[in-house]
């Protein structure tokens, strides 16, 4: 098997492991295969893939997501440092709308999630100098861009930190609460 798969949010969001080769020159890993993916019923088209470095310990990105027609998945891993990576059901026909789940993504633990359309996305870094990677489904689109607040109390989102330790953009630092959205998935 090149992948251990554990599903949440009722096989939507998926924590992936890959399978690591080692030996005395260090390892190698089939991190995305397409065909695998699609065997453990992960179907998206990924087309571009983007890369993230955060300097500072408790940098937020996020709750991002792209408005229909430009919604996006994304296939999240870190290659160094290590995140707690947030992801929120915005599907309103949904048993779990608006519930989240934070995964722990580290350059150790190996680990990757899959986030379906439908969901915001975001993370905090848990140290200094984290780099991320994520391919992604659709390309960036600012006009159906949207970032929710990670603050939102119907959220209930609880961080590592105080809101005074977290640094983030200003974009963010402005997102959108929920009640403001409407309908969207």
């Amino acid at each position: 098997m090149k992948f251990k798969a554990e599903w949440h949010f009722d096989k939507s969001l998926c924590e992936l492991t890959p399978t690591k080769i080692e030996d005395q020159r260090g390892f190698f890993s089939e991190v995305y295969q397409k065909d695998t993916f699609k065997e453990l019923g992960i179907h998206d088209n990924f087309i571009q893939e983007n890369q993230s470095y955060s300097r500072n310990k408790f940098t937020f990105r996020g709750l991002h997501f792209q408005k229909p027609p430009f919604e996006q998945s994304k296939l999240v891993r870190v290659l160094r440092g290590s995140i707690l990576d947030i992801a929120v059901d915005l599907r309103q026909d949904s048993p779990t709308y608006l519930q989240y789940r934070s995964i722990s993504l580290s350059e150790n633990n190996f680990k990757q999630v899959f986030v379906p359309i439908g969901f915001a996305h975001g993370f905090l870094t848990l140290e200094d100098h984290c780099e991320i990677s994520y391919k992604v489904s659709n390309p960036y689109d600012h006009k159906s861009d949207v970032s929710l607040s990670v603050f939102d109390k119907q959220l209930n989102i609880k961080l590592p930190c105080s809101i005074e330790e977290i640094t983030m953009s200003e974009k963010d630092a402005q997102g959108q609460e929920i009640n403001s959205l409407g309908k969207i998935f």
